[in-house]
């Protein structure tokens, strides 16, 4: 086999790591002291290392392991010095803080946010949020889930509480908690500028939040909760009774005596369903179809947590603390900011789900990332072509 054509270049797993500025860890690692007492194993190599285990759908550590031992000629590529065992990861996992990969995350964000919207486009899109929680299941008890006691053993559950603009379609923040814990008490770690709109469900009720949120000139869209007391202070008009505006109304949200909302409840009857929503605001200026239209795009977080959970491992998890749990999903939603940014970078048209298998499979072949993504045949075919000579003999099976 000609080496020098087989192993021109760098593997694809180098090139995506490329978007990681080297500089940008060790001045993060030295912030958090993540290296300290470090001889092997720094905060980059873990980094490198829990990505890997991530595009590859890697589920025990076994398997990480193997895998890089199988490519070890390919991993000084990478920048890792050596071959990690799985004592050293599963230690690096329970010790290395997961608010490290967290900053590395942010910083990240920062650095490409402006890159993923289109600046060119002053839509309402760059300035809608979205806040809202996943659960994700743990094989263990390691953070107590909720509902009732189930039959056999009790397992755990994280909560990830996020937040994403909405033309960015990547967290902007997020927040961890045991399953069980009161998704409300979540909404006060949320600061938007003036001018934002955020759009969140109605387990989110926390009236001081809201009032604040009034206060700082932000616009908040939710829908009421069965139990919410109100009392209309106003019938509003109603121009919009043939689209599904039943009802338009000036209200105050909360009992008497306790801490009480001045709103506007809009009543909504869905034209598919026949189902009437009930959806608050403190924006008395938007009309009722829009208000019902920016709630409706709520949906687009649950896009987000389904493309997570299904093109990423976490189902299994590698260590059993949780330090090792949330320094996994950091590591998912970095790989999730990578593929998004090279999604936006190429010309062809991917689907995130295709686009991600294929940078699975081929992980570590040596290949131009970009011309292969724009035709995978036809870069495949090119490279491998100088491979077999054309005057070679070929054996024979039968003489």
């Amino acid at each position: 086999m000609n080496k020098s054509t087989f192993f021109t270049g760098q593997p694809i797993f180098a090139q995506l790591l490329r978007f990681i500025p080297r500089d940008m860890i060790r001045r993060i690692s030295a912030e958090h002291n993540a290296d300290r007492y470090c001889k092997r194993f720094n905060t980059y190599e873990h980094l490198v290392t829990m990505l890997y285990a991530v595009f590859n759908h890697c589920n025990s550590l076994r398997e990480v392991t193997t895998g890089m031992l199988a490519a070890e000629q390919r991993v000084n590529h990478l920048g890792v010095r050596y071959h990690p065992r799985r004592s050293t990861i599963s230690d690096a996992n329970q010790r290395r803080q997961a608010d490290v990969f967290g900053s590395i995350y942010y910083k990240l964000y920062q650095r490409y946010s402006g890159f993923l919207s289109d600046s060119r486009k002053k839509s309402i899109a760059s300035r809608l949020y979205i806040f809202d929680s996943t659960t994700i299941s743990l094989f263990q008890e390691i953070l107590r889930t909720s509902g009732q006691n189930p039959v056999g053993k009790r397992k755990g559950g994280i909560k990830v509480h996020t937040l994403i603009r909405s033309d960015l379609d990547i967290p902007c923040m997020i927040c961890y908690s045991a399953a069980a814990a009161n998704d409300s008490s979540f909404l006060k770690e949320v600061h938007l500028p003036k001018g934002s709109i955020l759009v969140f469900d109605r387990g989110y009720a926390d009236y001081i939040k809201l009032n604040s949120f009034s206060a700082s000139g932000v616009t908040w869209i939710t829908r009421r909760r069965s139990r919410s007391a109100y009392d209309v202070l106003e019938e509003l008009d109603n121009p919009h009774k043939e689209k599904g505006v039943i009802a338009d109304k000036r209200i105050r949200l909360g009992h008497r005596g306790c801490n009480r909302v001045l709103g506007r409840m809009v009543q909504f009857k869905s034209p598919d369903s026949g189902e009437i929503y009930e959806f608050l605001t403190n924006n008395m200026k938007m009309s009722a179809m829009t208000i019902a239209e920016l709630y409706r795009k709520r949906w687009q977080i649950e896009l987000l947590f389904k493309r997570i959970k299904q093109n990423y491992p976490l189902k299994y998890f590698l260590g059993d603390s949780e330090n090792a749990i949330k320094l996994q999903i950091w590591s998912a939603l970095i790989a999730d900011l990578i593929l998004k940014i090279l999604k936006k970078g190429i010309a062809a048209k991917w689907s995130f789900a295709n686009l991600a298998a294929m940078i699975r499979l081929h992980l570590m072949t040596y290949i131009d990332i970009r011309g292969f993504l724009r035709s995978p045949e036809k870069a495949l075919q090119s490279k491998f072509s100088n491979i077999r000579s054309p005057n070679s003999k070929q054996l024979l099976l039968i003489t």
